[in-house]
């Protein structure tokens, strides 16, 4: 999985000008102060609030760090379609597996819900459950597909697994070539591992690597 820290997402509606307020003591560095801030707007329904205290609850700022509230912050914003908050509570769900009941049905419930929203690392890890079999029938080839979607919106990391799907003929028949061309993408998008497969796939059949 990719582990991605989302930044706090700025003010909208009626409460703009509170959120401004929590938001600057957030950029100054006073996060008890901007913790309460968001709070008091989280508390009243504001879900970019909500997704912020989870945040902030998250990463320890402002209060010591709590999972536990993270999560209950995050499910209130994601239930307000805050695609940020979807991601992040099912990347926690993910990460918390085998050690809590139904963990990965309620990851992929909310990766899905993230994913519709655009959110190219959800399809990612999407694809990582149907390729484990983890809170869902294992299936190789919807795994690819949707690690080629995240691949095609630009996700490296789904670029490099569809790879190797194509190069061990998982989910779909050995293509080297669609291999080579992952490959590349996900070594230009920064995964550097990929340098290894190019030099083991080009050295077994050189000419995928003429083309």
């Amino acid at each position: 999985m990719r582990k991605t820290v989302w930044g706090l997402l700025l003010a909208s509606g009626l409460f703009a000008g509170e959120f401004e307020n929590a938001m600057q003591a957030y950029k100054n560095g006073s996060f008890i102060e901007a913790l309460n801030g968001f709070y008091i707007l989280a508390k009243n329904g504001d879900a970019k609030a909500q997704y912020n205290v989870g945040l902030m609850y998250a990463q320890g700022q402002g209060a010591k760090a709590d999972l536990h509230k993270a999560m209950e912050w995050y499910e209130k914003a994601a239930k307000q379609d805050i695609a940020k908050a979807q991601y992040n509570l099912a990347q926690i769900y993910h990460k918390l597996g085998d050690s809590q009941d139904h963990a990965y049905e309620k990851a992929k419930y909310w990766y899905e819900k993230a994913a519709q929203q655009g959110i190219a690392q959800a399809y990612n890890n999407l694809g990582a459950l149907y390729l484990e079999g983890k809170g869902i029938a294992q299936d190789e080839k919807k795994a690819l597909e949707q690690f080629k979607i995240a691949a095609e919106k630009g996700d490296a990391n789904a670029q490099l697994n569809a790879a190797i799907l194509y190069l061990e003929g998982k989910g779909t028949p050995v293509d080297k070539m669609k291999a080579y061309e992952y490959f590349k993408k996900a070594l230009q998008g920064g995964k550097t591992e990929a340098q290894s497969y190019l030099d083991a796939l080009c050295k077994e059949s050189s000419w995928v690597c003429q083309q």
